[in-house]
């Protein structure tokens, strides 16, 4: 798990993927934003951690896609919707 330092704005946890252009926009967002998150990328974990990561996007969603934006235990958005994202946290 990587921690980005910003401000609180609810607790923010991305689920993304290390080669994914649509992860990376969405935390460079997040990042000129200033926004506080900590994101895992899920295709480099193995074993355990990997099943583990599994079981946690499957709460949220029955098909997650990437990024997967979880805000304080709840569901934001699946994919990249940079409106959405702006709407949210821009304030």
């Amino acid at each position: 798990m990587e921690h980005v330092k910003g401000k609180k704005m609810g607790e923010v946890f991305l689920y993304t993927l290390s080669t994914c252009i649509w992860c990376k926009k969405t935390k460079a967002l997040l990042r000129e934003l200033g926004v506080d998150f900590t994101y895992e990328d899920v295709d480099l974990l193995e074993g355990s951690e990997s099943e583990k990561a599994d079981a946690e996007m499957d709460k949220y969603s029955d098909n997650p896609s990437f990024p997967l934006i979880i805000i304080d235990g709840k569901k934001f958005h699946s994919g990249f919707d940079e409106e959405k994202i702006k709407k949210r946290f821009e304030k």
